[in-house]
């Protein structure tokens, strides 16, 4: 074979940096005129591949497109930083916006009663009036209301055992309708499903009119019996369970494990964050009732949110020296009790909220 010129020992040198990967070509060589010279089908490819690279050059060049990486990289970044900024700065201003009916709440709950009366609000209170919590829960039971720690140990009572009950049914009730096998049960859980969609309020007077002809008023069986379980719960514990294998339960017959017990040692243990996201939520529900107990109670068998509706007054004029009517109600006391009674709740939230929000979003995907 001919000796290789010189143009063609450049254009493979430059082929090879750009690619260092070898093209396979047939071995038989073909004869073209390059100079008078003979050349091989290989070195005809690397011909070929180079006068590609070197037309893509020229385009860019003819278009003037100058590709600066550093200059790039910057303006990436710049962009990123920019993009990080307004998000995290619109997040802050709806925090801010969440938490100001909050804020106003605790700062009048420790504000003089003028201050707050004041026809230009402060955000700041001038004088700080901690009285306020003592003259709260000072305030004794009478023949039309209760007292704090009366209602605070109905309040307790009542969402423990309600809450215990509860998911203990919401437990077996999934279970049932997420493993096992038998008829009606797509619909009987298709029913469950549909009253999830009629309004509470719709059916309070005939839950009132059955408890009074049933004689269940001031009791705590009225408070528990009624809405002791919730199909949202066994909806979401129902699509957790749904995501446990099969071959589980397999496996739990062969060792010799019946249902009940592969339901305590290996169901409830698997869906623990959803479980404990249901007994928190079942909690704070019953904490929070309010219009069922005040229409089937009386105040000394009510809930605790009944108890901060009611009005909160100066006695004895411990706090103003009788410049109120004993009979005036004092917004800043109100205050003083809702704040009492939210702080439980704003503590448990902060304490078990990866719990609630781990067990929600788990429990609303299959697979």
């Amino acid at each position: 074979m001919a000796k290789k010129s010189k143009n063609t020992e450049n254009i493979e040198e430059v082929v090879e940096s750009l690619n260092p990967v070898e093209v396979p070509v047939a071995e038989e060589t073909v004869k073209a005129e390059t100079d008078g010279s003979v050349v091989s089908a290989k070195d005809s490819t690397l011909d070929q591949t180079v006068s590609a690279v070197k037309t893509d050059a020229a385009i860019f060049n003819r278009q003037g497109v100058d590709v600066d990486i550093v200059k790039e990289r910057k303006k990436q970044k710049i962009l990123h930083i920019s993009k990080n900024v307004f998000v995290y700065a619109f997040l802050t201003v709806c925090a801010v916006l969440a938490f100001l009916p909050f804020y106003w709440m605790i700062i009048s709950s420790v504000k003089t009663e003028m201050e707050f009366r004041e026809p230009n609000p402060t955000f700041f209170p001038h004088t700080f009036k901690w009285k306020n919590y003592a003259a709260v829960l000072t305030q004794t039971s009478s023949s039309t209301s209760g007292s704090f720690w009366q209602i605070l140990i109905n309040t307790l009572t009542v969402g423990l055992i309600s809450t215990s009950i509860g998911v203990i049914v919401t437990i077996v009730t999934a279970y049932a309708l997420a493993k096992m096998n038998f008829k009606g049960k797509n619909l009987l859980f298709g029913l469950m499903m549909a009253t999830m969609m009629i309004p509470g309020e719709m059916y309070t007077i005939t839950n009132y009119l059955t408890i009074s002809s049933w004689h269940w008023n001031n009791s705590f069986t009225v408070l528990i019996l009624p809405f002791l379980v919730s199909v949202y719960y066994v909806y979401l514990l129902r699509n957790n369970f749904m995501q446990i294998p099969n071959s589980l339960y397999q496996a739990a017959k062969v060792d010799g494990l019946s249902d009940m017990g592969y339901l305590v040692k290996v169901m409830v243990p698997l869906t623990a964050p959803t479980l404990i996201s249901i007994t928190l939520l079942k909690f704070i529900g019953t904490w929070n009732s309010y219009i069922w107990p005040r229409l089937v109670n009386s105040p000394n068998w009510q809930m605790i949110t009944n108890w901060v509706t009611r009005g909160f007054v100066d006695r004895g004029g411990e706090l103003y020296g009788g410049f109120y009517s004993p009979s005036e109600p004092l917004n800043t006391l109100k205050m003083a009790a809702v704040c009492m009674v939210s702080l439980p709740l704003f503590i448990l939230f902060i304490c078990c909220r990866k719990y609630i929000m781990h067990g929600v979003s788990k429990s609303g995907t299959k697979g």
